[in-house]
Parts: C-alpha cells; sequence; structure tokens
C-alpha cells in the first residue's frame, strides 16, 4: 500500500522556523518528484515548493528565499525548511509525489493526508 508519512507540523511564533519531512513508501514506480502544497481555509490548494530527482526545484513565489526544499532519492524522503515564517504561510502543508510512466504516457501522483503549520503571536 502506498503511503506518504508527513511530520513536522507545528505552531509557532512569525519568524520562527519549522522542517516539515515526508516519507513515502509503498510505490512501486521511480518517484519523478516530491513536494508540497499548502490549503488554507478558503483558499485554493497552492504548489509551496517541489523537486525531481535530478536535483531541480520551484518554489512559489512567497517562499522564494525563505523555503527550501531537500531530497535523498535512496530513501524517497523529502524535507522542506521553512525559516522567517509568516502568519500567511498557515495553512495545512500535503505532502506530494508523482510518477510518470513515459511508455504509456502515464502521470500518478499520490497526496499525504496533510499537517498542520500555524503561524501566530
Amino acid at each position: 500500500q502506498v503511503q506518504l508519512e508527513e511530520s513536522g507540523g507545528d505552531s509557532v511564533q512569525p519568524g520562527g522556523s519549522l522542517r516539515l519531512s515526508c516519507a513515502a513508501s509503498g510505490i512501486r514506480r521511480s518517484i519523478y518528484s516530491m513536494g508540497w502544497y499548502r490549503q488554507a481555509p478558503g483558499k485554493p490548494r497552492e504548489l509551496v515548493a517541489d523537486i525531481t530527482s535530478a536535483g531541480s526545484t520551484n518554489y512559489a513565489d512567497s517562499v522564494k528565499g525563505r523555503f527550501t526544499i531537500s531530497r535523498d532519492n535512496a530513501k524517497n524522503t523529502v524535507d522542506l525548511q521553512m525559516n522567517s515564517l509568516r502568519s500567511e504561510d498557515t495553512a495545512v502543508y500535503l505532502c506530494n509525489v508523482v510518477v510518470i510512466e513515459p511508455s504509456i504516457f502515464g502521470r500518478y501522483q499520490y497526496w499525504g493526508q496533510g499537517t498542520q503549520v500555524t503561524v501566530s503571536s
């Protein structure tokens, strides 16, 4: 069974830091990318950051310079280091894994259940 195990969510003060981790298991195909999305109440889900197996990264404009994503391909884990946190970073953060099967033009996505990040004074 495919499982994405997320950890690291917490409540912190503005300017604080958190590190989110996600470990993927049960995925039989090679993982193309891993990343993090976030969902705030009343707002659409948005990509925060992701990273490919080759190390290519991209970030939402709102987190550039503050967040850093990293990946351990051998362990199928991805981390998101979040610094200088702001109240607007408050959301449920969900781990995302993308697997591509080029032979059949297939794309598969898996999602974690989410971990809560709250930034408040």
